[in-house]
């Protein structure tokens, strides 16, 4: 390992799994189980619209650190929501609107995520309590963040709002959400996505809400489930710290989290296809892509029509590999081609933000680790069959001996999870 970059530990990524058994809306009756990490994934989903909207202006430099300022301070906020767990919002406003009792709850936190989080390096150390002990405005990504986490959690109150109709904190709790998101629609594209929930930026929106319903693994029972969406946002997670080791360029960084973010959406019109079925025949394989590609186009791309939405466009297709190339391929674009290359390429020759690097590979790499960890936690909380040991042992053998994403090796990371 090279000292100066960053490190990924088990710690570290099992913290990030953990929000997949932290309940929301828990003193509610809920029509499906509401968990942190389907949120987080749904509110980094709109952060990732938002942000690309509202930095069309902005000049390349300005743009990259708004993106990856976003990004910092979705995960910064996540890893705070985790240690917070079932507190309350209007006990945690009240405790932040004292600044002496904010200081100490969030010295607390901080003494329990230091021991995970400081192998990533000084760096995200220092910005993570930089930015957990100044709960003031953030600038346009804090702006952003706050409208993607009101959306987010209005979304899910939809959900909750007809069948708890004796419960007299709702109307409070609605009006809330209204003020909130009107305070954010000096926002390009806000207002957008909270009054048309069946058209345009709304549409693709809502469909992406959708994916908590979807559970992964859906024929085999598991202690937690985890859902589509919720796994989007893990992978994502993964990617970024993955990026922060092998000394990432910036735009090579936004690229892996968001690509990460999106890479099932297609799961949205074909579903969970378990990955026996898919490797099967190579025909069939083509067919499911050629059936994935074809329902993008009718039922996601057709609601970005619009012209301003063309940049969204560009970066979902590029993303979900729908130009000739697959999402788990490493990717530059070349005088305005998409050029597929291996990882010592793209990291001896391309790790510069003009080429557009994303590396496909590597989130493979942390597809695998999310769906391993689903697979080990299951097994750890008593739930033991066929298909759980037989994924275990497959992802272990694929990396035993591979030292993949140049330095990092993925066999002895997962050699620490007994």
């Amino acid at each position: 390992m090279h000292e100066h970059y960053p490190s990924v530990r088990k710690g570290l990524l099992q913290l990030i799994f953990s929000g997949s058994f932290m309940k929301r809306w828990n003193d509610k009756l809920r029509p499906v189980e509401l968990v942190e990490v389907d949120k987080q994934a749904h509110k980094m989903f709109v952060a990732y619209i938002l942000f690309l909207l509202n930095s069309r202006e902005m000049p390349e430099e300005e743009r990259l650190h708004l993106g990856e300022e976003v990004i910092l301070g979705g995960i910064y906020e996540y890893l705070y929501r985790l240690v917070i767990t079932d507190i309350k919002p209007p006990i945690f406003y009240r405790i932040r609107s004292n600044p002496e009792h904010y200081q100490q709850l969030t010295s607390w936190v901080l003494e329990q995520l230091q021991p995970r989080i400081q192998p990533l390096g000084p760096r995200f150390w220092e910005g993570l309590c930089y930015y957990l002990k100044d709960p003031q405005s953030k600038g346009l990504a804090g702006k952003i963040l706050s409208g993607a986490h009101i959306f987010a959690s209005s979304w899910e109150f939809g959900l909750i709002k007809g069948i708890n109709p004796g419960d007299d904190e709702l109307k409070e709790i609605e009006s809330n959400f209204d003020r909130l998101l009107d305070q954010h629609f000096d926002l390009s594209g806000m207002q957008e996505i909270v009054q048309s929930p069946q058209t345009g930026l709304g549409g693709l929106v809502n469909l992406c809400g959708r994916l908590r319903f979807q559970k992964r693994w859906s024929q085999t029972p598991r202690i937690p489930e985890t859902s589509v969406l919720g796994h989007m946002f893990i992978v994502a997670c993964f990617a970024y710290f993955f990026s922060l080791s092998v000394g990432a360029c910036p735009q090579r960084r936004l690229n892996n989290f968001f690509a990460g973010l999106i890479h099932d959406l297609p799961e949205l019109l074909t579903r969970d296809i378990i990955s026996p079925v898919k490797q099967s025949v190579q025909r069939i394989r083509d067919l499911i892509r050629e059936y994935e590609q074809k329902e993008l186009e009718q039922r996601v791309f057709t609601l970005l029509q619009a012209g301003e939405y063309q940049e969204l466009t560009r970066r979902l297709r590029y993303y979900l590999g729908t130009e000739g190339h697959s999402e788990f391929d490493n990717t530059i674009i070349l005088n305005s081609r998409v050029h597929v290359l291996d990882h010592m390429e793209m990291h001896q020759k391309y790790n510069q933000n003009r080429f557009d690097p994303k590396d496909g590979k590597l989130l493979k790499v942390c597809d695998n680790l999310a769906a391993f960890i689903e697979a080990y936690t299951a097994t750890r909380n008593g739930i033991t069959n066929e298909q759980l040991q037989q994924a275990q042992w497959k992802i272990r053998s694929r990396y035993q001996r591979e030292a993949i994403l140049g330095s990092v090796h993925i066999g002895a990371l997962l050699a620490d999870f007994d």
